[in-house]
């Protein structure tokens, strides 16, 4: 697929403000500091899309980035940052779960996950939860280029044995990297042919 045009539209505290246009969207989320803005920006082509920072935790709100005038890119909070405080903590809790089990535009959520890591408790947590309420979702490894091929691989591969412990089928996955593009055009390729089959339906 390739990306015409990519837009910010709107920044919302709440699901029911979100836009009522009926059109696909496709979330991404992960933890802070995962590299999901540079991901989103990698995806559009655009540099200065999504507004990166060096400070974990920045995105407080559901972002909606209008994408080829036919789906919306979402830009969700990220998730396990304690810094924050347990009351924020809470109100970006639900504020993530209001979007992915109420928003009926939710297509699917893309969970960004860092290959650099072995399995974070909370991220197999929030993977869980995904499958016991039934969401579409797949996973991108990200800043696949901080590593040798060899190292990476190897930290996959440890990934998705550990998912095999709760699925019987894993998920869809990608290997991604914002520094130089990789991933760039399966992740584009899935989410074109998901657009085609709804058209189709």
């Amino acid at each position: 697929m390739k990306i015409t045009s990519a837009e910010f539209v709107i920044s919302n505290s709440r699901v029911d403000m979100c836009p009522k246009t009926g059109l696909p969207e496709y979330a991404f989320i992960g933890r802070s500091n995962v590299g999901k803005s540079s991901l989103i920006n990698m995806l559009t082509n655009r540099s200065k899309l999504a507004m990166t920072s060096s400070t974990p935790g920045k995105t407080l709100l559901v972002n909606h980035f209008l994408i080829n005038k036919e789906w919306y890119l979402v830009d969700l909070p990220g998730y396990g940052y304690a810094q924050r405080g347990k009351a924020m903590m809470e109100k970006i809790k639900k504020l993530i779960e209001d979007y992915v089990l109420k928003r009926e535009e939710m297509t699917c959520l893309f969970v960004l996950v860092d290959s650099r890591l072995e399995p974070q408790k909370i991220d197999l947590k929030f993977i869980e939860w995904l499958g016991e309420n039934g969401i579409p979702f797949a996973i991108i490894f990200t800043k696949a280029d901080k590593m040798t091929k060899g190292k990476l691989k190897m930290n996959i591969d440890n990934y998705l044995h550990k998912l095999e412990e709760q699925w019987e089928e894993l998920p869809p996955y990608f290997v991604s990297s914002a520094e130089d593009k990789t991933g760039r055009e399966e992740i584009l390729d899935y989410i074109g042919k998901i657009n085609v089959s709804l058209k189709e339906q």
